[in-house]
């Protein structure tokens, strides 16, 4: 939803064009939120407009209220999930997530890059989490944990958690059973699976570099092309 100031920048602008000397369709007279509405349905019709009652604090009545549907969870594992390239990846998740639905809770192109946002957007869910990560390659990977990311003293997690390669090639790396360090957060980084002093996946306190081992908990290896990477974007999804 937008907020309300821009709100009002965009009925300014609406009713600056609906107004113009160079529309032919325009007049002098100042334009009603009627006249506002029924340019912004010819001109937008990809956007939503709401009536004045459905959104109660808003106190400036004569502005039309405008909700962009476009920009709902259309992001870049979204994109991917409409194009069937997820397909093996949703066999691989547990049982108790079939049927419920996705929800983004993180993104780095929405809500910027810091661990510390990322904590806080998981603080109140209890629902398993699924990151995936798009490295400066294109290439795409990431990890299933069985429940939230969230600052730890110690690894926790259950056999649930797994790594996976998603684009350009798929494969999964799931519980060995070496050992049980699954999850582990820190307010400088987050790491999952371990052993040996290596980590199978590690990304930094600001969401742009990450590491890529071959580890004991998963026996996998690396999930990207160099085992040091950049991160172009990340996503952290939630079943609900």
């Amino acid at each position: 939803m937008l907020s309300s100031s821009q709100q009002r920048l965009l009925s300014a602008a609406a009713v600056a064009v609906v107004c113009h000397p160079s529309n032919p369709d325009s007049s002098c007279s100042p334009c009603s939120s009627d006249e506002l509405r029924s340019f912004l349905q010819l001109r937008r019709p990809d956007l939503r407009l709401l009536d004045g009652e459905e959104e109660a604090d808003h106190e400036e009545e004569e502005f039309v209220l405008i909700e962009d549907r476009a920009e709902e969870d259309e992001e870049m594992f979204q994109t991917l999930r409409g194009s069937g390239d997820d397909w093996e990846l949703c066999k691989e998740l547990p049982a108790r997530t079939v049927g419920r639905a996705w929800q983004l809770a993180y993104s780095t192109s929405r809500h910027g890059a810091s661990l510390k946002s990322l904590y806080r957007k998981l603080s109140s869910t209890d629902s398993p989490v699924l990151i995936v990560i798009k490295d400066a390659l294109d290439e795409l990977f990431g990890a299933f944990l069985s429940d939230p990311l969230r600052p730890s003293e110690t690894f926790y997690g259950t056999g649930e958690t797994f790594l996976f390669m998603l684009h350009p090639r798929f494969k999964s790396f799931r519980w060995t059973g070496e050992n049980s360090f699954f999850i582990k957060g820190d307010l400088d980084c987050f790491a999952v699976g371990g052993g040996s002093g290596h980590f199978g996946l590690w990304v930094d306190e600001n969401l742009y570099l990450g590491r890529s081992s071959p580890c004991y908990t998963f026996n996998n290896c690396c999930l990207s092309e160099t085992d040091d990477f950049r991160i172009m974007e990340l996503e952290v999804w939630t079943f609900s």
